[in-house]
């Protein structure tokens, strides 16, 4: 039997993080954005309240609950602000790989440090030359005695001017492909780490976007993910499936704020002696916001559901991504054109959620790269 009711530990999570939005990101989003903030306080806030890296288990510290229970928390962040979603986000996809395949040593120092300490950690592995082909990657390890040396750049590494840890991808074997990549935790105090500078990206300004060097780090050989050179690769995608159905709530909450602005818009802008939702034009283009927010809503539950049951959730994801990523970039066009003129100023915030929109077509794999997995995924045994 399917069952789309929510328990009560879910509604009350729920609940408590849009109240979180209402008070602590609303008031505040135009700000961060125009001023490009980063809000730490509200993220360190969000974090005291148990709203943070739920998916930290019990041993480690944090709450242990489940993808579903996220993705509940997500959309109501999004629904704040999307850049400060992204922003607090950032340090979940960063421990994704440590939860899938790292030793019990590591899992003990750096979830904990998250956990408990509310430690934020980023997650590079993006390059200049290689976004979607994350296999071209150039960045290397080389093992030298009880240590690797560390060579390499990588590229818009979201928090990376504010985190404590890096999970970083690196080849360790420059002959072997994808097959030579290794994963690793690099302390952000670590000699021959470099920032680079905040990006000004065209939206979402508050999270912290930079490039990273590396110049001769030295990284304890105890800080290979997992203890061994192998399987680095997979396990960096791995943890994509746990942080996709997040991102496709990101953008569905986007989405939700854009048409819940609209709908109130046209409910109080009157043109040709009548409201514009009383125009069929305006009022079926709510419609179709509406219509594809639930279902980025439940391709999303789905996907989350799916990796909460141990059911294999690549394609499920790859589904709810796409769909809730092309829908936020649709919906908020659609609200800037019923605000019309207003809506192409900054005054008022469809602009900005459009602006914020478009990065979720494009980040944690895009919607092409999207469309790639699920072609993969059905069409294997073909």
């Amino acid at each position: 039997m399917v069952d789309f009711q929510l328990d009560e530990m879910q509604e009350m999570l729920r609940e408590l993080a849009h109240e979180f939005a209402v008070d602590e990101i609303r008031p505040n989003a135009e700000h961060w954005d125009l001023d490009s903030v980063y809000p730490k306080e509200a993220i360190k806030a969000a974090h005291e309240m148990g709203l943070l890296n739920l998916h930290i288990s019990e041993e480690y510290g944090g709450p242990g609950l489940g993808t579903m229970e996220e993705v509940l928390v997500n959309e109501e962040l999004a629904w704040g602000d999307p850049g400060f979603a992204t922003a607090a986000y950032a340090t979940a996809l960063a421990c994704a790989p440590v939860i899938t395949g790292a030793t019990d040593e590591q899992k003990e120092k750096y979830l904990r440090m998250v956990a408990e300490d509310g430690a934020l950690a980023s997650y590079a592995v993006t390059e200049p030359g290689a976004g979607s082909d994350v296999a071209a990657c150039k960045t290397h390890a080389v093992k030298d005695g009880d240590e690797y040396v560390m060579n390499g750049s990588k590229m818009w590494i979201t928090g990376a001017g504010y985190a404590d840890w890096f999970f970083v991808l690196a080849k360790t074997d420059l002959d072997a492909g994808y097959k030579g990549m290794s994963g690793f935790i690099v302390d952000a105090n670590s000699p021959g780490l470099n920032l680079g500078k905040k990006e000004n990206n065209m939206g979402q300004r508050c999270s912290d976007t930079r490039s990273i060097s590396f110049d001769d780090l030295r990284i304890p050989a105890e800080n290979l993910v997992g203890g061994s050179e192998s399987g680095g690769w997979m396990n960096a995608m791995k943890a994509f499936d746990m942080s996709r159905p997040n991102i496709a709530a990101h953008a569905t909450g986007l989405a939700r704020a854009a048409y819940e602005h609209s709908l109130q818009y046209s409910s109080e802008r009157q043109t040709f002696g009548k409201p514009l939702h009383k125009h069929q034009a305006i009022q079926f283009m709510l419609a179709d916001m509406k219509t594809k927010i639930e279902a980025s809503r439940m391709l999303t539950w789905k996907s989350a559901s799916d990796f909460d049951r141990g059911v294999l959730n690549t394609e499920s994801a790859a589904h709810a991504k796409r769909f809730s990523a092309d829908t936020a970039m649709e919906v908020t066009t659609d609200a800037v054109q019923v605000y019309g003129g207003y809506g192409y100023s900054e005054e008022y915030p469809v602009a900005r959620l459009m602006r914020g929109a478009k990065v979720m077509q494009i980040y944690e794999g895009s919607s092409q790269v999207q469309r790639m997995i699920i072609g993969r995924e059905i069409t294997k045994g073909l």
